[in-house]
């Protein structure tokens, strides 16, 4: 059995065992909590009532953040002709295309997140073993892939991220970190909140948001009541 570090202990003992938090008062905590001698992430894990194992029940889509997430994404752009400048005078990081998906290829992976334009598909296909474990498979579904280059690198390097339920039917997500202000990660954490409620699939019936807690890199979690943070977004 793992010990628990003193550290953990206090913070756990900050929180009150099986209360359910509005996300203002879990967000207070959130910053109480995070001792790490590092500027720990704030994490949003959200169990959703779908089977991930049904197509029509998958949750996957995108949202920027209102204040980023504090970490600065390395993007690669695979694209030809024009619109390798367009990426270039975006802010891409890396731009290129056969010559960057043959250094993929040999294993480098040096970046955070993969644009690709239509026409570079059939290349970039090739890289699915190893993109696709990482997250980092271009998908029209994520705006991934397009021939808008200009501003899905500017969006992703503003915050935009991407989330996706897992085998277990939960989304996890960063959003920020300890050292946002209360407002910052309360307008990051209901952003995510209500991108995963807008992308309900139509299929799902029941309960949709099983649970919902917040965390932060090094600390225990923080269960926040779903209902009562749906109100609390519409009464604002």
């Amino acid at each position: 059995m793992a010990k628990i570090s003193k550290r953990m202990k206090t913070a756990a003992e900050k929180i009150e065992k099986g209360k359910l938090y509005s996300m203002k008062e879990a967000i207070a905590l959130f910053k109480e909590t995070a001792t790490a001698k590092f500027d720990e992430s704030i994490e949003v894990h959200i169990r959703l009532g779908v089977d991930p194992r049904h197509a029509d029940q998958q949750v996957r889509s995108t949202v920027v953040l209102p204040h980023g997430t504090g970490i600065t994404k390395r993007v690669l752009v695979l694209a030809q002709g024009e619109k390798v400048k367009e990426a270039e005078e975006a802010g891409a990081d890396f731009v290129g295309g056969e010559d960057l998906v043959a250094k993929i290829s040999g294993g480098w992976l040096e970046f955070d997140a993969v644009i690709a334009t239509p026409d570079m598909m059939k290349s970039v296909g090739r890289l699915g073993k190893l993109l696709g474990p990482r997250g980092l498979m271009p998908s029209a579904k994520t705006g991934t892939v397009t021939f808008e280059l200009g501003d899905a690198v500017k969006e992703i390097k503003a915050g935009r991220v991407e989330f996706r339920v897992d085998k277990f039917g939960i989304v996890h997500n960063g959003a920020g970190k300890k050292s946002f202000t209360e407002e910052q990660l309360y307008d990051n954490v209901k952003t995510i909140f209500q991108a995963v409620l807008k992308a309900r699939p139509a299929s799902v019936k029941g309960t949709y948001v099983k649970s919902f807690s917040i965390a932060s890199s090094m600390g225990p979690g923080i269960k926040i009541d779903p209902a009562a943070a749906q109100k609390e977004m519409a009464g604002e």
